[in-house]
């Protein structure tokens, strides 16, 4: 996927929620962009009507862009996962966002080993990490249920994943469909996420229909 180098603060404000593409500064308010400006980015951001005069397409455009940059993901990427949702037995939305939620990057990322998806996405990439005991270096490899997933031996003694995983706790709940342990640096996949257990601040039905047009 093409490298994403934009300001990720004007992503955040633009989406009008936090995407925490940030990792720690996110979650201190002192050093979040988005709490310090919650207007959308521009100069005439401040006084925006475009909230109030939405259109049905722009409301739906909006929610898939928010999901997209949410999980750092580009265009193309995110419709392929559209497609293969919409060919599965299942509500379109839940199965879309099992999909994403079951992408490597994604898993490392919500069992702590990294502070954000972005830096998730680079220890795959440079293969500092192990599925069942094999290094996966492509961040969109889908786990399934039962999988054991841990930082390579060799890795565990970097202090930036060692700060990651032990600050993970107070940054975000470890989902119910994931185990971690942060001493050893390991977590499993218990099951695959549906449900209530997809605790995604996206409405994925406005999505559904922005590709059903």
């Amino acid at each position: 996927m093409a490298k994403d180098t934009g300001p990720q603060c004007k992503q955040c404000r633009s989406a009008g929620m936090k995407l925490f593409l940030k990792g720690e500064r996110c979650y201190n308010d002192d050093k979040c962009g988005y709490k310090r400006r919650t207007y959308p980015p521009g100069h005439v951001g401040r006084f925006s009507r475009r909230e109030r005069n939405a259109s049905e397409y722009s409301v739906q455009l909006r929610e898939k862009q928010r999901a997209r940059r949410m999980y750092g993901i580009s265009e193309k990427q995110f419709h392929k996962c559209y497609e293969k949702a919409s060919q599965k037995v299942g509500i379109t939305g839940e199965m879309l966002f099992q999909y994403l939620e079951r992408r490597l990057d994604n898993v490392v990322y919500r069992m702590g080993f990294g502070a954000s998806r972005r830096m998730a996405r680079q220890l795959v990439r440079h293969r500092h990490i192990t599925v069942n005991g094999r290094i996966v270096d492509i961040p969109s490899f889908t786990v399934k249920s039962g999988d054991v997933i841990e930082v390579k031996e060799k890795s565990k003694k970097q202090q930036a994943i060692r700060d990651a995983a032990n600050s993970a706790s107070t940054r975000a709940r470890i989902p119910a469909w994931i185990e971690t342990n942060p001493i050893e640096l390991k977590g499993t996949v218990l099951e695959l996420p549906e449900g209530d257990k997809l605790d995604i601040p996206v409405q994925d039905h406005l999505i559904v229909e922005f590709y059903s047009r």
